[in-house]
């Protein structure tokens, strides 16, 4: 019999397919293209929370905002040099995308990734344009406003409560120090050297779909300082989940409206069916991008974005292994254990780092007594 989990599970797939088929439809029927209206449709089903908390209000136009220029910044990196090679463009923006997230509050930690993302989707489209970006950014707003919109409307009795909040606490230091703080920090270092280099590692490896060796490497860093190997299995399960769905539906029914509900909602069901919440998000975000197509849906397209996805996960947990797997956060939360007096002043001289650290991951930090 199924839990209330489970049902509520259930109840979010419902939304997420439907705001999948509803924000690609009117999309495609706006004439946005197929191109943004899979961003919006990825949008849309990340902004239904499976929990039906509601998200702070200040949220929707920072993420627009936010999404809007780290895709202008990749846009004017590749028509200011044009005739420059892919794997320079990746470089670049990849370095500039991590050094403009270091400036987000600890509140808006959680868009990170959104900024590492953003930034290099039009180094994809080789033909893009500011009118394509225009599209991409109604597309957005489109996935947003209706994701939203069935969240409410679908959301049970006594839930709905605001979502609480994430980051650590207290004031955010200030923007010098932040990135005083950063360029100190070997873990943030690791981040930029492969952000720089994760494409041209991908080439190099001879994959076929390299970009996302790319994402698994920067996401997978941006979401872990330290305990990488089980964040990696996390990310290995989510992303195999996130396939099965697109894998057997766009291979029997094609890629439409109706598949694409199927594919974003089945992936959904088959998470709540498997009491695997944790890993939700990580597969929709594997199911939108097997169908963000920049080219056909032939026998090994889906597969092979699996693999180098995969392949950029085992890259992440091989760095954080072997290069500089220590970090003042997972230091500070060692000594939090212990109790003496040394422990203490140790505890005040990381607490800077530890909870910059703390606001890349969106996680809570608990301050020195």
């Amino acid at each position: 019999m199924a839990t209330e989990a489970q049902w509520l599970g259930l109840r979010a797939a419902l939304a997420i397919g439907l705001a999948a088929s509803i924000t690609r439809l009117i999309c495609l029927t706006l004439g946005l293209g197929d191109i943004p209206a899979a961003y919006g449709v990825v949008v849309g089903v990340l902004v239904v929370r499976p929990d039906f908390c509601r998200w702070p209000a200040l949220i929707y136009p920072v993420l627009l905002v936010i999404a809007g220029v780290a895709m202008a910044v990749g846009l004017s990196v590749r028509m200011m040099f044009p005739d420059a090679p892919q794997v320079w463009w990746f470089g670049l923006v990849g370095v500039v995308m991590q050094l403009l997230a270091v400036a987000l509050p600890a509140k808006l930690a959680l868009l990170t990734n959104v900024v590492a993302a953003a930034g290099v989707l039009p180094l994809l489209d080789l033909s893009a344009s500011w009118a394509d970006w225009g599209h991409q950014m109604e597309a957005i707003a489109m996935g947003l406003a209706i994701g939203t919109a069935l969240q409410w409307g679908l959301t049970p009795s006594g839930y709905g409560a605001p979502a609480p909040p994430s980051g650590p606490e207290g004031e955010d230091l200030p923007l010098p120090e932040r990135y005083r703080l950063a360029f100190t920090s070997w873990s943030f270092w690791r981040k930029l050297v492969l952000a720089a280099f994760a494409l041209a590692i991908g080439v190099g490896l001879g994959t076929q779909t390299p970009k996302y060796l790319y994402f698994g490497v920067v996401l997978l860093l941006n979401d872990s300082i330290g305990a990488t190997l089980a964040r990696v299995r996390d990310r290995m399960v989510g992303v195999s989940l996130g396939v099965l769905m697109p894998l057997l539906v766009f291979n029997s029914i094609g890629l439409n409206s109706v598949g694409v509900a199927l594919a974003m909602g089945g992936t959904a069901a088959l998470v709540a069916a498997l009491n695997l919440g944790p890993y939700l998000r990580t597969a929709l975000i594997s199911s939108g991008v097997a169908f963000a197509g920049y080219g056909p849906l032939v026998a090994w397209y889906i597969p092979n974005r699996w693999i180098d996805y995969l392949i950029g996960s085992g890259l992440a947990l091989v760095s954080g292994i072997l290069l500089f797997p220590h970090s003042s956060l997972s230091r500070y939360r060692r000594l939090l254990e212990v109790s003496d007096n040394d422990s203490h002043e140790q505890l005040r001289r990381l607490y800077p780092a530890a909870r910059e650290e703390a606001a890349w991951l969106g996680q809570r930090l608990p301050p020195v007594d």
